[in-house]
């Protein structure tokens, strides 16, 4: 790869990442919103509970009903890639690679309904009535994934983000209003929750149509033995990897669900939202750093994936200390912004919020192993991480409760990227991290001391306000003048220049 491509694709990944990150900040709004103010005060948490826990099953076999062609074609797609848009007929297979694998998930999901009734009976009841409705979830879970990786992989990563991140949450937050205004009831709510996340996926496929980018006419001829071979190498460690991802994300969930109830589990799920926050701007910038690095290995660019790599470390790990600070310094506040039953879930937000700034601080480096011919080691790491999960899980919540799933999570997350970074350092000699880490962990500390020495003012909402102004401006105006981080100074360039603050060099 030259010089010149070598910056194009880059400038891709920070033009992208800026806009995927600003629609992440708008869902995080949109979010908090949902999350913190409308779900706690108008539902019960069993109800709460049950539309996390009805999302996270159907997440979970819809990870495994795409049989891997996600991994394929975050990895092989740039073989296929032709200027006439028909890219050799790969969608047509992914699709029918997704069907496939949809009738076996709902073939599955049948045969294994009366365990999942069962294990729902004993203490979260509320969920038996809506099991049915998984399979509606899942059609449409699984092929907006299958749309929205291809979509990536013809670099724009945005559209999906977008999806996801606001238009589905304005739907949700639609629908929130109707039933409060009791212009339905529970049971319809739940349908057009359902529906509200299913319609991202008609409105990619109509975007796909419409760019001329939907062809639906196969090339067999393309499909050579290598190909086919390894199409379904990387598809088979591709439903581990993926699965095992979806696992460490959401088995927590799903065993405190059968551990401590419906109840426990909602409580979870709201306190896991303002952890979560943290790694929240990290998904726009992983998914076009996947179809980057794909590009790269293709011509065993060193160069392009070191710069990946580090330049991802260092602008996740910024944005990500931010966050985390920004969340635990008004951690009093959101607990006070939440129902009192809630701040049993006060140390999920900081353990969750710690295993993300972790993930965060490594970077782009599953995409670095995903995308390469060592594709099948991360699988193995994350079949590992899921049997230390669940382990840790079974012995860290009847002891600790909800703030135990939340320690196994962080604890987990940490030992997967610890041991990613050991394998890119002694494989490829890749080391992103360098004194400007120390340097940000110093402005933050200070901005952060400073901020909480702050007297509690008379109003939370004025405190919070106050806190995370004071905080913002002893973090980000030394980020900027120190020139820790180029991309990020280029980014601030682009908005401080159309806000005229400072001038267009000449």
């Amino acid at each position: 790869m030259s010089l010149f491509e070598n910056s194009i694709l880059l400038g891709i990944i920070v033009k992208q990442s800026v806009k995927g990150t600003i629609y992440v900040y708008l869902g995080v709004l949109l979010g908090f919103i949902t999350t913190a103010i409308l779900l706690p005060r108008i539902y019960s948490t069993s109800e709460v509970g049950l539309l996390k826990v009805i999302v996270t099953y159907s997440t979970l076999i819809a990870q495994f009903g795409t049989l891997g062609i996600n991994g394929a074609t975050i990895r092989l797609f740039p073989f296929f890639k032709t200027e006439d848009k028909k890219h050799h007929g790969f969608l047509p297979l992914a699709l029918s690679v997704g069907m496939v694998g949809f009738m076996l998930s709902a073939v599955l999901l049948l045969i294994f309904k009366p365990l999942l009734v069962e294990m729902s009976m004993e203490k979260s009841t509320l969920m038996v009535g809506y099991i049915n409705y998984l399979i509606v979830l899942v059609f449409f879970q699984l092929f907006f994934s299958i749309l929205d990786i291809y979509y990536s992989a013809l670099m724009n990563s945005v559209h999906g983000t977008y999806l996801r991140e606001v238009f589905q949450r304005v739907l949700i937050i639609l629908m929130i209003a109707l039933y409060y205004f009791n212009l339905l009831t529970f049971h319809q709510f739940v349908l057009t929750y359902i529906a509200a996340i299913s319609v991202p996926t008609l409105y990619i496929l109509y975007t796909l149509i419409r760019e001329g980018q939907f062809n639906l006419k196969f090339e067999l001829s393309f499909l050579d033995k290598n190909l086919l071979r390894s199409i379904g190498a990387v598809s088979l460690f591709s439903i581990l990897n993926g699965f095992s991802v979806i696992m460490i994300q959401n088995v927590d969930l799903i065993m405190v669900n059968k551990m401590l109830g419906l109840d426990a589990a909602g409580i979870y799920a709201i306190c896991f939202f303002f952890g979560i926050v943290v790694s929240l701007p990290a998904r726009s910038i992983y998914k076009i750093a996947n179809v980057a690095a794909a590009e790269a290995w293709k011509s065993d660019d060193r160069k392009t994936l070191r710069d990946i790599y580090e330049k991802s470390c260092l602008t996740l790990f910024i944005i990500g200390s931010y966050l985390f600070l920004g969340v635990w310094l008004n951690i009093d506040n959101i607990m006070q912004i939440l129902k009192p039953e809630y701040l049993a879930g006060k140390w999920v937000i900081f353990f969750i919020g710690l295993g993300c700034l972790m993930d965060m601080a490594t970077g782009a480096n599953s995409s670095l192993m995903v995308t390469s011919k060592y594709y099948k080691v991360q699988s193995y790491l994350l079949l590992i991480l899921v049997v230390l999960l669940v382990s840790l899980n079974l012995l860290l919540i009847p002891r600790y409760g909800l703030t135990g799933a939340a320690v196994s999570s962080a604890a987990s997350l940490g030992v997967l990227n610890l041991l990613r970074y050991l394998f890119l350092y002694f494989k490829y000699d890749f080391q992103p991290y360098n004194l400007r880490f120390v340097t940000v962990m110093v402005i933050g500390a200070v901005a952060y001391l400073v901020a909480f020495a702050i007297p509690v003012q008379f109003h939370f909402i004025f405190d919070i306000l106050l806190r995370s102004t004071i905080f913002t401006l002893l973090f980000l105006i030394p980020i900027y003048f120190f020139k820790i981080s180029d991309d990020l100074n280029k980014t601030a360039d682009i908005y401080l220049k159309k806000l005229k603050i400072i001038r267009e060099k000449v």
